[in-house]
């Protein structure tokens, strides 16, 4: 890939880096959500699952609608955010069950939060190029990751302090 000349192309690039990302997400998610013991939190990442896919057929149409290559740019930024979520919530998962699962939702968190950046600025540069259309759907992204976030912030929040009493009871 050639270094981008336009704002357009950053856009694209921008693009083809989230496919990636949604795709190497979607992969770690499918192994990590069998490790979940609370059955929110396993609900949870199986729905991301259906959300991913949803994002990366915007994330398509979006490129076809632009003129771009509809093809993905493979992300490293994701890559590693996949390896330590395998080290972490399969390689060396904590075998308390309350444990693991706020070990997952940190390793969920930070590969949503690359979600969120890459989205917000796929956003913004969209309405820059008067793309209020793409913006409206990237914007949607960025709002549907959120709510996953939030809510995963409170179910980590009721089981670290699950884990807290049975550290405390011991």
């Amino acid at each position: 890939m050639s270094a981008p000349d336009t704002l357009m192309d950053v856009y694209t690039d921008e693009l083809k880096d989230l496919w990636s990302a949604n795709d190497q997400m979607r992969q770690v998610l499918g192994k990590l959500s069998g490790q979940a013991h609370d059955s929110k939190l396993k609900s949870l990442l199986e729905e991301s699952l259906g959300g991913i896919t949803k994002h990366t057929d915007t994330i398509r149409s979006l490129l076809e609608a632009s003129g771009g290559e509809v093809e993905k740019e493979h992300c490293k930024g994701m890559e590693g955010l996949v390896k330590e979520a395998l080290k972490h919530g399969l390689q060396e998962a904590p075998e308390d069950g309350d444990l693991r699962d706020i070990v997952l939702i940190a390793q969920y968190q930070r590969m949503s939060h690359y979600g969120i950046t890459g989205f917000g600025s796929a956003a913004a540069y969209a309405q820059a190029l008067g793309r209020k259309d793409d913006a409206k759907q990237l914007k949607s992204i960025v709002s549907d990751i959120y709510k996953a976030d939030e809510y995963t912030s409170k179910l980590g929040e009721k089981l670290a302090k699950l884990a807290a009493k049975h550290e405390k009871a011991d």
